[in-house]
Order: C-alpha cells, then sequence, then structure tokens
C-alpha cells in the first residue's frame, strides 16, 4: 500500500505546490494516513493467526519488526526525495514559463 502511494503522489505533489513545505506536509499527511491503514491491516491479519509480517502470534519476531519499521522509513525517505526532486523541476518549469514574452509578431 505505501509503494502504491509512493509511486502516486509524492512527485506530482512536489510539481504542483508551489510552497514547498505544503508539500511536505502534504505528503507527510498522505503517508502517515497510508501507513496506519496498512499498519492496521498487518496486525489484524498477525492476531488472525497469519505469521506472513512479525512470525507466529503473540510471540513477535524482533528482528521482522524492526525489519519492517527500517523499510517503512526508507520509503517515506524516497517520498520526501521524489516531492524535493518534483518541486525543484516545478520551479525550474514556472521559472522558464515566466521569462521574457515577445509581443511583437515574428516575421
Amino acid at each position: 500500500m505505501e509503494l502504491i502511494a509512493l509511486v502516486l503522489v509524492p512527485f506530482p505533489v512536489g510539481f504542483f505546490v508551489r510552497n514547498r513545505l505544503a508539500a511536505f506536509v502534504t505528503f507527510l499527511a498522505v503517508h502517515s494516513f497510508v501507513f496506519t491503514v496498512q499498519t492496521l491491516n498487518e496486525l489484524v491479519e498477525w492476531i488472525g493467526g497469519s505469521g506472513r509480517a512479525f512470525g507466529p502470534y503473540p510471540r513477535a519476531d524482533q528482528t521482522e519488526v524492526f525489519a519492517y519499521a527500517v523499510v517503512n522509513l526508507v520509503i517515506l525517505l524516497a517520498g520526501l526525495g521524489l516531492v524535493s526532486l518534483g518541486g525543484r523541476l516545478g520551479a525550474r518549469r514556472r521559472a522558464k514559463a515566466d521569462g521574457p514574452v515577445a509581443l511583437e509578431p515574428s516575421a
């Protein structure tokens, strides 16, 4: 779920939102919602007997929990990088569009 959000959300947010702080806050809000839903889903499946996420219930393997945290942190940092990249490219595009305009028709 987070990977889908990583592909779809951060670059366009950075590109189209002019205020960089607002772009980061927007991405963090979307990411926090997706992360919460994803984690809740994993916990419900784990409590229901699935050992896919954290090992057998109720004894979670701490290395798997740590790995889950690290992978999600890497996804968050990649998203923040994409917001920054989108912001830079959007600012560059807007700067080119704001350049001088020829008012006389060319012959």
